[in-house]
């Protein structure tokens, strides 16, 4: 779901990537990053923890498969760069670039919006967004039911429209979702015709599962 955290001053953080692995023996680390272009990951300066309190200066020395290799400073052996295995790192989410279109947005954005139903009534919160290889999803907590959170497929045909301006999104829920007695949105769905995605999409947790980080995602496109 997207990542998006707020350190001590209550400025929010995005997860953009992630240290996967150790790389050689001289401190490098492989690192999946959530930008489009791998080394869009370094072009936002230092990167931090969830919380804004550790930073890490990243130097790009290659790539292997589809992940960056970078040196991190201070980190000058195997042992110190295992430690940092499976670290999510951040941006401060006023790094990211502005969206220009009106239905650009991130996907970070999303997570907080009132989603009301197409009839008007309000439906839930939404509560986070992930990708699980089948196009992007929004788990929703519903508002009439406590502790209880349905998954929506991110497409224009469930979830029409999106005002950022009024913090709030209208959906229009697949027939029979709240019927599913193993609890409401659990089944893998396949998405019809998926949103439009850019760079903004893989920018910030975004959207991804909360296990691989937050992701950005955008209504229609913006490149971070």
């Amino acid at each position: 779901m997207a990542d998006t955290r707020k350190s001590k001053n209550d400025e929010a953080y995005v997860c953009v990537g992630m240290i996967t692995a150790p790389h050689g023996v001289r401190g490098a680390v492989r690192v999946k990053s959530y930008t489009v272009d791998p080394d869009n990951l370094v072009g936002y300066g230092p990167l931090f923890d969830a919380k804004g309190r550790v930073k890490y200066k990243l130097s790009p020395v290659g790539h292997v498969r589809d992940q960056l290799i970078a040196k991190i400073e201070g980190v000058d052996d195997r042992d110190a760069a295992e430690r940092l295995r499976g670290t999510k790192l951040h941006v401060p989410r006023a790094a990211l670039p502005d969206t220009v279109e009106e239905d650009e947005f991130y996907l970070a954005d999303l997570v907080g919006l009132k989603a009301f139903h197409i009839d008007g009534s309000v439906f839930g919160t939404v509560r986070g967004v992930a990708d699980f290889g089948a196009g992007d999803v929004i788990e929703v907590a519903l508002e009439e039911a406590k502790n209880k959170v349905v998954v929506l497929p991110f497409t224009k045909e469930v979830v029409p429209e999106v005002i950022l301006s009024e913090r709030k999104m209208v959906v229009n829920p697949p027939e029979g979702l709240l019927q599913d007695e193993d609890g409401p949105g659990n089944r893998n769905r396949r998405p019809n015709k998926p949103r439009k995605d850019s760079q903004a999409d893989r920018d910030s947790d975004a959207v991804t599962a909360d296990a691989v980080g937050a992701e950005t995602a955008t209504g229609s496109g913006k490149e971070a």
